[in-house]
């Protein structure tokens, strides 16, 4: 294949990262909570919104991880993915659009446009993570990955700060106030999603999954629940591989539930939404630079060592929250987060890496990507009930604490070595 085609396949799948990235910083970590507390749940208590929010987030984390393993193992029978990619992504774009026609006051429908709207987010990412094997092969997937994964934090960064500036000096874009800025940056995140998605439809090929090389539709479904329980079965066997997705499970919950309500967290302590907002955009360019530097330092002491390091940021930053009663504290805690937050999703990824099984990458991964998936179920609920059931925010993030211990307990039983030790039952 000449090489300028092989480039605009790469650059088109990795566009579709810089496409749907502007949900995950926009809109899902940064101004729906916002707008949820201060608009669409206008005159309910701090607490309650916080349980709103919550529930909100887990229970579309829920839908996800139903769905999840099924869509998953579909991504790799048949020829449907770009169907399924095509579906979700649609749902997500118009769910995200149609924030902005929600009124000031209806949080319940609110709420069902972000739970769906996230649905469409998720469920779109698997089979876009399955389609990196229709453009790359070999050593060349480390690279291609990680240029979707650069091009999501630059994109997704990129547009945030627009919006950012878009709501703190609306009327230098023409708009009235801050209300309708966030209004018009959700339009913004359903057109700059929407725009940069064409791509991978247009210039990335289906690759054949491990099925029937011709099946689609239901097909395709019937091929992915066999792999399932194939997949599910092996895992079960293999006991380090076991313990280390449960432990991953729990501290990646606890991870994603600080990316998620983190701005809830503050506007619950009476911090202003533009400090916040400030704080989550240097999270976001702090993260990537950091995850580098983090895959170093796995490098010398293990990934294992790595990831215990991170959860320990972590604890520490949440003991840290609980005490916080200044803005400032805020910004030095988005550095913090930042500095780690990438580096325990990739020293996990790398650990991972070495134990499973040889020559069964492409399915492992495809359940620890699902796994992935259901992050952020347990811990916005908790968040909420701790918030509501105490009265006090500061204890909701206390409680996220739980999260992070005993996924790091679970994870002290894993044994890093060599592949035939780690194997071992």
């Amino acid at each position: 294949m000449p090489q300028d085609r092989q480039w605009k396949k790469v650059l088109s799948w990795a566009l579709y990262d810089w496409a749907n990235s502007a949900f995950a910083t926009t809109v899902m970590a940064g101004f729906f909570p916002v707008f949820f507390k201060e608009y669409w749940s206008a005159g309910a208590g701090v607490t309650e919104s916080t349980f709103q929010l919550g529930i909100a987030n887990s229970g579309a984390s829920v839908v996800v991880a139903c769905m999840a393993p099924l869509l998953g193992a579909v991504a790799d029978c048949g020829r449907a993915k770009k169907r399924f990619l095509f579906f979700f992504a649609l749902l997500g774009i118009l769910m995200t659009g149609s924030l902005y026609l929600v009124a000031k006051g209806e949080w319940k429908i609110a709420v069902v446009c972000y739970s769906l709207g996230t649905i469409g987010f998720s469920g779109a990412n698997i089979f876009y993570d399955s389609l990196i094997v229709g453009v790359a092969r070999g050593r060349r997937l480390d690279f291609v990955s990680s240029l979707g994964f650069a091009l999501g934090y630059l994109g997704g960064g990129l547009l945030f700060a627009l919006n950012v500036f878009m709501t703190l000096y609306p009327r230098s874009f023409g708009l009235e106030d801050a209300a309708q800025a966030v209004r018009i940056s959700f339009l913004s995140v359903s057109l700059w999603w929407a725009v940069f998605s064409v791509p991978i439809f247009l210039w990335v090929e289906e690759p054949l999954g491990t099925g029937n090389k011709t099946a689609g539709g239901w097909a395709a479904v019937q091929g992915g629940m066999r792999q399932i329980a194939s997949t599910f079965r092996e895992i079960r066997q293999l006991r380090t591989v076991f313990l280390f997705l449960i432990g991953y499970w729990l501290y990646i919950d606890g991870v994603d539930t600080v990316i998620r309500m983190a701005v809830d967290y503050g506007l619950s302590l009476g911090f202003s939404s533009k400090s916040l907002l400030t704080a989550l955009l240097i999270t976001q360019f702090v993260g990537f630079p950091a995850a580098i530097l983090f895959g170093w330092l796995g490098e010398r002491l293990g990934a294992k060592t790595g990831i215990f390091l991170g959860i320990a940021v972590y604890l520490g930053a949440t003991l840290w929250a609980y005490f916080m009663d200044r803005e400032i504290e805020f910004y030095a805690l988005a550095v913090v987060i930042g500095l780690v937050q990438g580096g325990v999703q990739s020293l996990s990824r790398s650990l991972y890496a070495r134990i499973i099984p040889p020559g069964k990458s492409a399915e492992f991964f495809g359940f620890f990507n699902m796994l992935g998936k259901f992050a952020a179920v347990i811990g916005p609920a908790l968040m909420g009930w701790v918030s509501l059931l105490t009265g006090n925010p500061r204890f909701s993030i206390v409680a996220i604490a739980l999260l992070f211990l005993s996924g790091a307990a679970i994870l002290s039983f894993v044994h890093e070595g060599p592949q035939g030790t780690a194997l071992s039952s």
